[in-house]
């Protein structure tokens, strides 16, 4: 088993060393007193293992434990320290093990052939599949079949959304901070951050997926590289869809029902409000040209059908109540357009406290004299 050793304290890295020379079955192929130089050194040449102290100058054994994540997956971490706090944090970083100091022989010896077992036993790399991040309505992961991904904790999640939102741009890491952990001790919220996206990159492996995380000057970004994206491909859809007729307005209808939801909604991020509205506006313009041409053709029942749906998810829009009206006043039915525009007018005055716009007041009075 090869192995590098970091710690800033030259005693406790020659301790270290001694201890598992003793043990035995142990090549150890680095010594570090900066886990960064640890890093650069594993990549040049890759072990099995390395045992990082967690509280050490310049980088933490916890955020180098983080990088290396993402650049060597395969490679154990044993984490050492002197702090029983960090314990916790170890295992939520899915470290192989983590000893307290002093070194004891006979824990370390545990530690080895814990090691030896977790290695003999790890699953082969799967080939990526092909997948779709869904964000209509719920955060999904489809493979196989849609799936909500089993984030370990909120934050994780929350984190997982955002740097899609933010998809192939680079996110700093203080942003994250603020966005997620805004009141926590900025040693610690760092701390969490790295455990997210340790997690965050676990969890994705585990699907098999070709996503990845990497990191980006002071911060990450988000490469979906073969994974789909549901509202992209839904948004160049619409763009690319030729003009409605009838040889294609079952595509256009199925383009509507693709939108299963706003975007991410089940969730409580003011971030992602202002994605929500525009891909909602895309949805009704392209729900009015639908019904425009319906109208045209005198489909009356898609048409009903196709407003009341777009008034579910735009109550307040003054365009789907007039339009509303029309089609009742064109179906003759003079009770609907008067509940109708009854239930407009209450509407823009609660909401708005003005009156229904003149435009529409002139088009009722012409029809009730009409």
């Amino acid at each position: 088993m090869r192995a590098i050793l970091t710690d800033d304290e030259d005693l406790a890295l020659r301790y270290l060393e001694k201890l598992l020379r003793d043990i035995g079955d142990v090549d150890i192929i680095g010594k570090y007193y900066d886990a960064e130089e640890a890093l650069e050194a594993a990549c040049t040449d890759p072990p099995d293992v390395i045992f990082f102290d967690i509280d050490m100058p310049g980088i933490s054994g916890i955020e180098a434990a983080e990088r290396l994540s993402e650049r060597l997956p395969a490679t154990d971490v044993v984490f050492v320290t002197a702090y029983e706090e960090y314990a916790i944090k170890a295992f939520e970083l899915n470290a192989v093990d983590y000893i307290l100091k002093p070194v004891e022989e006979k824990r370390l010896a545990c530690t080895i052939a814990r090691l030896r077992s977790s290695r003999e036993h790890k699953p082969a790399v799967p080939h990526h599949r092909p997948a779709m991040i869904r964000c209509f309505q719920l955060l999904e992961v489809d493979v196989d079949k849609p799936e909500t991904i089993p984030w370990r904790t909120t934050k994780a999640q929350e984190l997982f959304a955002f740097l899609i939102h933010y998809r192939d741009q680079p996110v700093r890491k203080d942003v994250l901070l603020d966005l997620l952990w805004p009141d926590v001790d900025m040693k610690k919220g760092y701390a969490q951050l790295y455990t997210a996206i340790y997690q965050i990159r676990k969890t994705v492996d585990a699907l098999g997926i070709g996503l990845r995380i990497v990191n980006h000057e002071k911060g990450y970004r988000l490469e979906l590289n073969d994974v789909r994206l549901d509202i992209e491909e839904w948004e160049r859809s619409v763009m690319e869809a030729n003009d409605i007729g009838p040889d294609n307005l079952e595509h256009h209808l199925a383009l509507l029902d693709m939108y299963r939801g706003d975007y991410l909604a089940d969730y409580d991020y003011l971030w992602a409000e202002g994605e929500r509205q525009r891909l909602k506006t895309i949805w009704l313009r392209h729900a009015m040209a639908v019904a425009e041409w319906l109208d045209r053709t005198d489909k009356d029942k898609e048409l009903f059908a196709l407003y009341f749906r777009a008034l579910r998810m735009f109550p307040y829009s003054e365009e789907v109540h007039f339009a509303l009206l029309k089609l009742h006043a064109k179906q003759g039915d003079w009770a609907a357009v008067e509940k109708q525009y009854a239930d407009l007018e209450r509407m823009v005055r609660s909401e708005f406290g003005t009156d229904v716009p003149a435009s529409i007041q002139s088009w009722y009075k012409e029809w009730k004299t009409s």
